[in-house]
């Protein structure tokens, strides 16, 4: 009997589909079907009710045929061209402006598209600015300091698994080698995901973000809002711990924009009377200073040219000077000693040479314990 059944569904070799239950084949044809006097059609022509149930029915069958495949295709297509943009640029040039800033991080340098999205992104840029309009330098802001950060991420990320790509020389243990890798493969894809990481890691050089990080931060500094651009870089602690012992080439784009970003830093807060906005911009200096010292003190100067010259190298120096001297007296103390500690446990370096900061600190701390035990 079973044979017989499969069978019958047969054809050439082939099996063709089981027909449909015949409750169910009866009530689809009894829709359409108009010679059964039993038919639903039937009694749809002499009974308004039925007329009307069936004209919902239709209309339903015949909307989920239209909508089902266009909502896909466009759910689809929407996905293929998502971008991030801030909520707070929600205007047709702000999410123009964020989407090319987006596309600038991954075109590579190479392609002749680059030069073409870059030169707009300029144009549109300069354009916001130069019209002296609130909204559109807000436009500006909001839009480079959403596109700095997504490129923080990014760079982090690529260091990060760069990092994890290192092998351990002379274990000899394959086994451990396997699941090292394996972890920090699913380490790297957590934590980029949880900071809101977007699209792959893969194909974006570490050095074209960092210096595309450069130009935005110029950019920045064009617009008035560096500050977005400090605050940023201060809070992106990972990416200083990462950076030390990071590609030679990378540690040197990373100390160009750290000495830049220092240099606009200094005078963060100057113009502020708010006594709460004093103390928030002296503590976006101090982290400033815990995040990117040990770099400055560990790094490569370059490997074809010296990252800084001499004369950067001293200016500096100096910058970093007075901001560790706007700090309080145990501020000051953190900071110096961890200058001292990365200052002296790196043979390669000698700068930045902060002796004379510390001298007088030194200098300053002693006069306090005089005073104290005069009183």
């Amino acid at each position: 009997m079973g044979k017989q059944k499969y069978a019958e569904n047969t054809y050439g070799g082939a099996t063709t589909p089981l027909p449909l239950p015949p409750l169910l084949r009866t009530l689809i044809s009894s829709l359409f079907n108009s010679s059964d006097k039993n038919s639903f059609l039937s009694f749809s022509l002499n009974y308004k009710l039925f007329q009307t149930l069936r004209f919902i029915i239709l209309t339903f069958y015949l909307f989920l045929l239209r909508f089902i495949p266009s909502f896909f295709f466009i759910q689809k297509y929407e996905e293929s061209v998502k971008f991030t943009h801030d909520t707070r640029n929600d205007t047709a040039i702000g999410r123009a402006l964020s989407q090319l800033l987006s596309a600038l991080n991954d075109i590579p340098v190479s392609s002749r598209k680059y030069e073409v999205v870059r030169s707009l992104t300029e144009k549109i840029i300069d354009d916001n600015h130069l019209d002296g309009v609130h909204s559109l330098r807000e436009v500006n802001r909001v839009a480079l300091s959403t596109a700095f950060g997504r490129a923080l991420n990014q760079l982090e990320g690529k260091v990060a698994e760069r990092e994890g790509e290192v092998e351990r020389e002379g274990d000899g243990v394959e086994y451990y080698r396997m699941m090292r890798r394996r972890i920090w493969k699913v380490v790297r894809a957590v934590g980029w995901r949880v900071r809101g990481g977007e699209g792959g890691l893969g194909g974006v050089p570490a050095e074209k973000l960092a210096a595309e990080l450069v130009w935005m931060v110029k950019k920045m500094v064009e617009c008035g809002c560096a500050d977005e651009g400090i605050h940023r870089w201060a809070a992106a602690s990972n990416l200083g711990f990462l950076a030390l012992s990071a590609d030679p080439r990378l540690q040197s784009s990373l100390v160009k924009l750290a000495a830049f970003l220092f240099k606009e830093a200094k005078d963060l807060g100057v113009d502020e009377i708010e006594e709460s906005k004093i103390k928030q911009c002296m503590q976006v200096k101090l982290k400033m200073l815990q995040t990117w010292l040990p770099l400055l003190c560990r790094a490569s100067n370059g490997t074809d040219a010296p990252a800084l010259s001499i004369n950067e190298r001293a200016g500096l120096e100096r910058v970093l000077e007075d901001i560790i001297e706007e700090l309080e007296q145990e501020k000051q103390e953190q900071i110096l000693s961890l200058w001292l500690h990365h200052f002296t446990h790196c043979s390669s370096s000698d700068w930045p040479n902060l002796h004379s900061c510390y001298a007088r600190w030194c200098c300053k701390s002693r006069k306090q314990l005089l005073l104290l035990n005069e009183n």
